[in-house]
């Protein structure tokens, strides 16, 4: 049995788990692993087989310690901000239904490329990037995260579309509050006096940022594109409750999730694109963009490091969903310096006080 710290009574061995990873000292407590001079490198994978995994309740308990989560959450904030940058330049002035299949169609290639890879030999892929085979119910609940996901896609690009992006990434970032609220209501979590200050102060922003808006002549009471955008934002918010349980309650590997998802969410997008280019509707005409497989390998990457995330057992989904609401720093000077747009100034005052809303609302 491994040695207990001075002071302390001894464990009853049952109830100690004690791994040397690496020639790495872990200090055993009770049902708990913590690690010391330790650099959690496969945080993300998961894998209950890896002799790695340390999946202790107690991570990043150590205030001193950066919990892996939450550098998971940054940087899919960040390739989430060249995401946003990428779906205005893809859709400006260009048909939005066959930007969103193809799309959704690179990134359904590249997964079923991998599941091919790792059918023809099992041991070729890291084990992170494994997909793991599911009933016929596991295969239901990602159609249903599809379509959620399908429908707030679908209503987001056509905002972004038609509203400066240095307008649709500030009102996109809102979403942590819709996600908090159905924290609240569907998870049990309760607000802290501090996170309902950050929803007011994110509020009073929002309005400022209308105000802002004028001057491009975005009326958001007025503006159609607002109200898409709204819904869009709303269908965000539900995607990262229900990710939530099925990362934290089901137990899904990121892998498996964003492969079939992808796959499902081009299979919906299908009828859509069928229906665009056999003119069913007045339609625009498409033109091909080098940023539409950009955003995508974008988007691939931000999703895989925020499904992750979620799958941490110490990972809140609000905090998680405003972390990674940190992208609208990213498209919010984008939006500025690539596609010349105005009211700098008013804006960032606006987004200022938007993002202290939101960190108000995850600290709190």
């Amino acid at each position: 049995m491994a040695n207990v710290p001075s002071g302390r009574p001894e464990e009853d061995p049952a109830s100690v788990e004690v791994r040397i990873v690496a020639n790495v000292k872990l200090t055993a407590h009770p049902r708990k692993v913590l690690r010391m001079d330790w650099d959690y490198l496969c945080g993300f994978c998961h894998d209950r087989d890896c002799d790695a995994r340390l999946d202790s309740p107690a991570r990043g308990t150590d205030p001193a310690q950066i919990m892996p989560w939450i550098v998971a959450s940054l940087l899919s904030a960040f390739f989430l901000g060249f995401y946003e940058l990428g779906t205005k330049h893809a859709v400006n002035g260009n048909a939005v239904l066959p930007v969103l299949f193809i799309g959704n169609v690179f990134a359904a290639g590249l997964w079923l490329l991998l599941m091919a890879a790792q059918a023809a030999n099992p041991h070729f892929l890291p084990a992170v990037f494994t997909v793991a085979p599911i009933g016929l119910l596991q295969h239901a609940q990602i159609v249903l995260k599809s379509a959620i996901v399908g429908a707030a896609w679908t209503c987001t690009y056509f905002g972004v579309k038609h509203l400066p992006v240095s307008i649709s990434s500030p009102i996109r970032a809102t979403g942590p509050l819709g996600t908090l609220l159905g924290a609240i209501v569907f998870l049990g979590e309760r607000p802290s006096e501090l996170a309902l200050l950050g929803v007011v102060v994110t509020l009073a922003s929002f309005v400022a940022l209308s105000f802002a808006g004028r001057e491009e002549g975005v009326h958001f009471l007025r503006n159609p594109w607002v109200g898409w955008l709204a819904a869009g934002t709303a269908f965000n918010a539900a995607s990262a409750l229900y990710d939530k349980i099925l990362f934290g309650r089901a137990g899904f590997r990121p892998a498996t999730v964003q492969a079939w998802f992808s796959i499902y969410l081009a299979v919906l997008f299908l009828p859509l694109a069928i229906g665009w280019k056999l003119r069913w509707w007045p339609r625009q005409e498409f033109h091909w963009r080098w940023s539409i497989p950009c955003l995508s390998a974008a988007l691939l990457v931000a999703d895989f490091l925020y499904f992750g995330a979620l799958r941490d057992p110490g990972a809140l989904v609000s905090l998680v969903s405003g972390l990674r609401r940190g992208s609208t720093l990213v498209a919010f000077a984008g939006g500025i310096a690539f596609f010349g747009e105005r009211s700098g100034a008013a804006k960032a005052v606006a987004v200022a006080g938007m993002l202290l809303g939101i960190v108000l609302t995850i600290t709190g």
